[in-house]
């Protein structure tokens, strides 16, 4: 993903000034870039950087291994958190990658192991999600560790396939969801997996006349998040984006504000460094 992002400069052209201005005036004096309230959080930080990373800006390392430093082993995080911590050190320079608590983090990631083989989002679950299994496959590649029982995570993805052809993020689902079907073509690929026939076909269907991807097919509006993922799923499986190229450059267009930022919805009215990145994203495999 991250590869991909740094070609959307090629459509930003000069505006690619004001989005590293917007990023950078995320940082916090903590170390960490801000949430929607203005309060360091390693989920944001994950996209800060590689927002920053993207647009081939200098990282502030020295602020941010501060703040890494200050989460130990991330004895405290949840495991959105946790797989954040791994990701965040992973753009620090590998000199700095001895100070890592590789071991006990990934202790603490296999306590979200379901007992289907996945994992979950809390601990201690009989099934997993697919989001659960992006999580703990991210948090072992960015500690430059195998992920365990690979057949189990598999196993774990390919029993949320929803009736309706996509994947749902838990079981007996009627609905697949974009962005699960999008992270669980991600995974079965990463293991060189069979996908299912159809999953192109069944992800453009979401692609909304006027550009842009529904999560869902009840969804009133097409989002930033569901675009981008779907936009690289669907490069994944070298599906023609040609006939979808410019109305999704012209729903992304309608996000994106003189602030620098990416609005996630038309709804929104809080810009945030998470839709920024995915703006990027989807910039990126538009740009291919």
């Amino acid at each position: 993903m991250l590869q991909v992002a740094r070609l959307s400069p090629k459509l930003l052209g000069d505006s690619a000034d004001l989005v590293r201005d917007y990023l950078r005036s995320q940082l916090t004096p903590a170390g960490g870039f801000a949430d929607r309230a203005g309060n360091p959080d390693l989920y944001y930080t994950v996209f800060g950087l590689e927002g920053l990373f993207a647009l081939r800006a200098d990282l502030p390392i020295a602020q941010v291994l501060g703040y890494l430093k200050s989460q130990g082993a991330g004895e405290q995080l949840d495991f959105v958190h946790l797989s954040c911590l791994c990701r965040c050190w992973a753009g620090m320079p590998k000199d700095e990658h001895r100070h890592i608590p590789a071991d006990a983090i990934l202790q603490k990631v296999e306590s979200f192991r379901s007992v289907d083989g996945g994992y979950a989002q809390e601990p201690g679950e009989k099934d997993g999600t697919i989001y659960g299994c992006f999580l703990a496959l991210g948090a072992y590649q960015d500690l430059g560790r195998d992920l365990p029982d690979v057949p189990g995570v598999v196993n774990c993805v390919n029993r949320l396939r929803a009736e309706d052809g996509g994947y749902a993020n838990q079981l007996d689902v009627p609905l697949g969801l974009t962005p699960s079907t999008a992270a669980a073509v991600t995974l079965l690929r990463q293991y060189h997996q069979p996908i299912p026939d159809g999953i192109a076909e069944w992800l453009l269907s979401r692609h909304a006349a006027d550009g842009g991807f529904f999560a869902t097919p009840m969804t009133p509006m097409p989002d930033l998040l569901s675009t981008a993922t779907a936009l690289h799923a669907l490069a994944g499986l070298h599906a023609d984006l040609d006939p979808i190229r410019e109305p999704c450059l012209d729903f992304i267009d309608t996000l994106w504000t003189s602030q620098g930022g990416f609005y996630g919805t038309w709804n929104d009215d809080t810009l945030d460094v998470e839709y920024t990145y995915y703006g990027l994203l989807a910039l990126g495999h538009l740009s291919v």
